[in-house]
């Protein structure tokens, strides 16, 4: 019994944590007096927050200090592709500036100009730049954090609001110590590095500060994989799930992760698919609303990066022809989806059984109690898993075949 509530609970972490526990109990209350009818709107509001909600997040810092890189390396872009920042070392920023993430645009990186300009005074730089608008702040500073840099942290945090300052470029920095020194071990450099930025914002009045080092070109070494933990940690889990699918697929755990928010959405899209507008797939019989299920695969594969512009921006960063990106990827989910591809992976389907007890263990009992209303709303469950599933496989491939390692492979 004690394995069984333990798996339970776990399983409850993991496929509703996009729900508040308010939230779960009013889903457990209209089911128990409408049924499926009475929670299918309260499903169908949640899917539209999530495809709605926008996470801001602001960039600032003097200018030269990798703010333009940082941006677009968080979106995947080199300086040189579509829609990228500008890489400049003058104040060219004259005004907050939106970046749109390239596949999720409802992820915007902001550009602030820098404080102290004689533009934007630091008096008038937060009203200026409306501060309550963003989720968090980068402060971004090289090689040593300000004067300005300070008070900018200062007002951040009188507001409420979260902060990291990033050093970027650490790879130059590294580099340069490199050629002076004949005996060199990174990990003591940077936790030299480290500790000078910290103490010296310390010293400045900034209690506690959360400094992180990073590599405009290789994103996913030294503090970034930190930064992303620590702001994963931080945000809301709405903002959170947002946050996770638009990392660009630098690493193994990246994909993971991708995998586990949208498995979320998983049951959520069957309960919508298996009651809405029940359109039967030819030759199977199937009730869904085959608009819902091709519409959460095609999501699913933009998020985890196999659509064609993804793997075009991927294997630019990675020096690999996108040829070489693309022979890996396999299966009918890569491809357009169809009416008839959903057809043949029915049929699949359909010789596997699904047991109670299977439900019981992967969703928690108001959601095994709404699948229990219909077979229509098992199928296309497992129509979703599987294709997540096979997405998230070719996934792993593609960041194989970029980088070459299985080193961030997660245990």
């Amino acid at each position: 019994m004690g394995g069984a509530s333990s798996r339970d609970q776990s399983a409850e972490a993991s496929n509703t944590s996009l729900f508040s526990e308010d939230e779960l109990k009013n889903l457990k209350s209209n089911f128990e007096s409408g049924g499926v009818e009475k929670v299918t709107p309260l499903i169908q509001k949640k899917v539209n927050d999530l495809d709605n909600i926008e996470l801001n997040i602001a960039v600032t810092g003097e200018a030269g200090t990798g703010k333009s890189s940082f941006i677009n390396a968080m979106r995947g872009l080199q300086s040189e592709d579509k829609g990228a920042a500008k890489v400049d070392n003058k104040e060219t920023t004259v005004e907050p500036t939106e970046y749109k993430h390239p596949s999720l645009p409802n992820v915007i990186l902001w550009d602030l100009p820098g404080i102290g300009t004689v533009k934007f005074p630091a008096n008038k730089y937060l009203k200026e730049m409306k501060f309550k608008k963003y989720d968090f702040f980068i402060i971004i500073s090289h090689p040593r954090f300000t004067e300005n840099d300070v008070k900018l942290a200062q007002e951040i945090k009188r507001l409420g609001k979260k902060f990291y300052f990033v050093r970027p470029k650490i790879d130059t920095d590294l580099d340069a110590v490199k050629r002076e020194r004949r005996e060199f071990k990174e990990e003591e450099e940077l936790e030299k590095i480290r500790s000078y930025c910290i103490t010296s914002l310390q010293e400045a009045g900034i209690s506690s500060p959360q400094v992180f080092l990073i590599s405009k070109f290789d994103l996913h070494l030294y503090d970034f994989d930190r930064l992303s933990k620590v702001l994963e940690d931080d945000l809301p889990s709405l903002k959170r799930s947002v946050y996770i699918l638009a990392l660009p697929n630098l690493t193994l755990e990246i994909v993971e992760k991708k995998k586990k928010e949208l498995k979320k959405r998983v049951w959520m899209l069957a309960s919508l698919s298996g009651v809405l507008g029940a359109v039967p797939v030819p030759g199977v019989s199937l009730g869904c609303d085959i608009g819902i299920l091709i519409g959460g695969i095609v999501h699913f594969r933009k998020c985890l990066g196999l659509d064609d512009a993804s793997l075009r921006r991927l294997a630019k960063k990675a020096g690999k022809p996108v040829e070489e990106l693309k022979a890996v990827v396999k299966g009918p989910m890569v491809g357009e989806i169809t009416p008839d591809i959903i057809n043949r992976l029915a049929w699949g389907t359909s010789a596997v059984v699904i047991s109670g007890l299977e439900l019981a263990l992967d969703l928690i009992p108001v959601v095994g109690s709404i699948f229990g209303a219909g077979s229509s709303l098992l199928m296309t469950y497992k129509l979703l898993s599987g294709a997540l599933d096979d997405l998230t496989e070719n996934a792993r491939r593609v960041v194989k075949a970029a980088f070459g390692t299985d080193e961030n492979d997660p245990k």
